[in-house]
Parts: structure tokens; C-alpha cells; sequence
């Protein structure tokens, strides 16, 4: 008994350690899945990327304001799903967006 259970344990590591030995796949889509507001990251990928914005101006906001920008004014967003407008970084005026995927990009 215990050398069948024994033989059948084996015979499952020598079929199944390939599979456990190969990479991830990357993820090559052009839109990558979109974060969460509290990511620690502000580019998930090349920013701003259209798409559906779930995010509110207030969270938008909050996601600029995590990320050191400060003097942030009102934001609009574009028919593209991203949010644009003006704030202040280390002592700079910029234009900041913020997509659907929490990606912060400055103009």
C-alpha cells in the first residue's frame, strides 16, 4: 500500500514539475487591468490610457495628493475617461491626469 501511495506521489512530481518550473506569462494587452486607488505605484504602464474612468474627482485627488502633489485645482474629465488638471510638485506647476487605471501622467 504505501509503495503504490509512494510511487503515485513520484510519478505526480516528475509529470507536474514542468509546469511548476515555467515563467509567468506576461501580460501584453495594450490595456493592462486596472488598480486599485491605493496602489502604491503611479504608472502601471505608459499614462494616460483610455478607457471607462470609475474613478470620482474626489478619488482622482486623493490619488494625486498620495503621490506628492499638492495645490491641486479642480479636474476635469475628458471624453477619453481621463481626468486632467493643475497642480504643484516639488515646488513646480504642472498639469497632471489621472486614468482609469490610477496611472498619473504630467504634461
Amino acid at each position: 500500500m504505501y509503495r503504490t501511495l509512494a510511487a503515485a506521489m513520484l510519478g505526480g512530481l516528475i509529470f507536474c514539475g514542468p509546469a511548476l518550473a515555467q515563467d509567468a506569462e506576461t501580460n501584453a494587452s495594450p490595456n493592462p487591468p486596472a488598480i486599485s486607488s491605493g496602489g502604491a505605484a503611479s504608472k502601471t504602464s505608459a499614462a494616460p490610457v483610455a478607457g471607462k474612468n470609475s474613478f470620482t474627482e474626489e478619488q482622482a485627488t486623493h490619488r494625486l495628493a498620495d503621490h506628492g502633489y499638492a495645490g491641486i485645482g479642480a479636474l476635469t474629465k475628458d471624453d477619453q475617461g481621463v481626468w486632467h488638471g493643475a497642480a504643484t510638485k516639488d515646488g513646480k506647476h504642472v498639469n497632471v491626469s489621472v486614468d482609469y487605471q490610477g496611472n498619473i501622467a504630467e504634461q
